[in-house]
């Protein structure tokens, strides 16, 4: 190989399949690679929690004209350039919430790391990938994420006791179906988190993790889909990235956007019609300059994310014409991985929804225990932050307008009446303060969050303007759906709850899916009649058609996994990885 090339490998992004390669590579080649990530690098404590800065927390930089909400397009006149870590798209049938961030999904996600059934890789996936040739990989992964179950608490005062957990435990047992405390990526101390210890440190106490990462022992603040300012999350910055950078010289640069990857012939000069072999030149622009830029690398490794992998190669394969023979599968076998949200409102019995780490527990409906392809999903337990729950609070009148007249007069007339009665209870301040949040909506309501396995049969595509557009069959997935809703509902019943809502948009006319999860569209597979990139040993994650040039993450998956995909997602990376150099991968990175 010549030397004249800059690095052995770029990664286009930073997320848990970047992330993963980054600490292989790097370890192979020490000092000679380079992430290129979009999004920010966010120091402890800087994540935005005011209503200003959080309005401006979402992506759509200068030139973006992707389809998003009437708010960030409003915002971003306003503004003029928005970078911040949420990645908002509207699309018919169904929109997305990705993220722009260094560590990428890690820093937004709900911490979980489960392995789906062996009976999903049974379909749809490539002969020799089983859950089974796997698993070695899931174990590392799962080490180098530190996941467990949430400790557990000693009685109600303990400060580890998440009321949430104990209800959703109770609908299982009631539903008939089976609930299990799911491992969480969140960091509760070394002994706890790495070492298997029943010991976890007291929460706020900070320490450097088994990688030397500064960590925060879990507060329980309920923040983790926005930011953790405390650095509880074992985000993959505080593992994998930490260990390339530090140990192994990974360069990293972040605010750069890559537009275009070159295949190079003999005397390195941009060859769109190359294979690859001779190496590429990747372009991409500095966001806070305007500025564009290349490298020159051996390999490329594709970590964008779902939409942001396909997005690249479809703009390269058939804008650029700099990739033109990449599969014609590229974008099919698209799977929102059955995400549907929904809420139970006003119940009589308390759920606390504002503690613990925002995942706790999973209930299983025939996706593991009687598998039933067709109605298979899980439903997962759900906080959010406490500025969420003020917010929630102030519902109460909006959801009940005349029980809030009647209770207001009333009080008002008893506050009246005590006024000749000094002493009296109802004259003091405390006790009306005390009555006004006796019974917040968000002691009372429950978040329900399910996946499941969809049909993954959506099309991801470019419009006219060169931006991704998804074709999502909403209507082939309604027995899905139509099995979600029936559990939410009988959850709703079960604390006494007044509603049951899906999110918003789920009701008419809209009626759109939200997914956090978008899979597919660069599927693995035998053959390029069967999917873009290659599960064969010596070549796996590489693009059919082209050497060197590599995907690591949520776009490979051929299906719906039904369970929560970072675990595969990371082992699959790890499984490329150890074919790309050779070493069988080591929780110790």
């Amino acid at each position: 190989m010549s030397t004249t090339l800059q690095h052995e490998a770029v990664i286009i992004g930073s997320g848990f399949g970047g992330a993963v390669m980054s600490a292989r590579l790097s370890r192979q080649w020490p000092g000679k690679v380079l992430v290129l990530e979009r999004g920010k690098e966010y120091p402890l404590g800087a994540y935005p929690r005011s209503p200003a800065d959080m309005a401006d927390n979402v992506w759509c930089p200068d030139g973006d004209t992707a389809r998003r909400p009437r708010a960030v397009r409003k915002r971003k006149a306003e503004r003029g350039h928005l970078t911040g870590m949420f990645d908002i798209r509207h699309f018919e049938k169904i929109d997305t919430v990705t993220s722009a961030v260094y560590g990428g999904g890690s820093q937004i996600y709900a911490n979980v790391f489960l392995r789906p059934p062996a009976a999903v890789f049974e379909q749809g996936w490539p002969s020799a990938l089983r859950r089974e040739v796997l698993a070695p990989y899931y174990d590392v992964a799962q080490q180098v994420l530190g996941a467990r179950p949430v400790p557990p608490a000693s009685g109600e005062d303990d400060r580890r006791y998440i009321r949430r957990t104990e209800r959703f435990q109770e609908f299982a047992r009631q539903a008939e179906l089976p609930t299990k405390m799911a491992d969480i990526c969140v960091y509760f101390g070394n002994d706890y988190t790495y070492r298997g210890s029943d010991k976890p440190v007291p929460l706020g106490v900070q320490e450097a993790n088994r990688y030397g990462a500064l960590q925060t022992s879990c507060t329980y603040c309920g923040e983790c889909d926005i930011g953790c300012n405390v650095q509880a999350k074992n985000s993959v910055d505080h593992n994998y990235l930490h260990v390339a950078r530090h140990r192994y010289q990974t360069s990293v640069r972040t605010q750069c956007e890559v537009e275009r990857i070159v295949p190079l012939d003999a005397g390195h000069a941009d060859d769109p019609d190359g294979d690859g072999f001779h190496g590429y030149r990747v372009y991409f622009r500095d966001l806070p300059t305007g500025e564009t830029v290349s490298v020159t690398t051996q390999r490329v490794v594709v970590s964008a994310g779902t939409l942001g992998t396909n997005e690249l190669l479809m703009r390269n394969r058939n804008v650029h014409k700099t990739l033109p023979r990449i599969s014609s599968r590229l974008g099919q076998q698209f799977s929102g991985n059955g995400d549907f949200l929904a809420f139970a409102v006003d119940g009589t019995k308390e759920v606390n929804s504002t503690y613990g780490p925002v995942i706790t527990q999973y209930t299983d409906h025939h996706l593991y225990k009687d598998f039933d392809r067709k109605q298979a999903f899980l439903l997962e337990d759900a906080s959010y932050p406490t500025q969420v729950g003020w917010a929630t609070a102030a519902l109460g009148p909006v959801m009940s307008p005349f029980a809030m007249i009647c209770t207001t007069v009333k009080q008002v007339l008893a506050y009246a009446f005590d006024k000749f009665y000094p002493g009296r209870k109802h004259s003091s301040v405390g006790y009306m303060v005390q009555k006004l949040f006796a019974h917040d909506l968000s002691q009372y309501s429950a978040v329900l969050l399910c996946m499941g396995l969809d049909n993954a049969k959506g099309v991801l595509r470019l419009n006219k303007d060169g931006w991704l557009d998804i074709d999502w069959p909403q209507d082939s997935n309604e027995t899905l759906y139509d099995a979600i809703i029936r559990l939410g509902k009988r959850f709703t019943q079960f604390i006494g709850g007044k509603h049951y809502l899906p999110m918003p948009n789920w009701l008419w006319p809209i009626k759109n899916n939200v997914t956090v999860h978008p899979l597919g569209g660069c599927a693995i597979a035998d053959t390029p009649e069967q999917g873009v990139v290659s599960a064969q040993a010596g070549s796996r994650g590489q693009v059919f058609g082209y050497q060197g040039l590599y995907v690591a993450d949520g776009s490979l998956m051929p299906t719906a996994l039904g369970a929560n995909p970072v675990a595969t997602i990371t082992a699959l990376s790890e499984w490329i990885a150890h074919d790309m150099t050779g070493a069988m991968p080591d929780s110790g990175l």
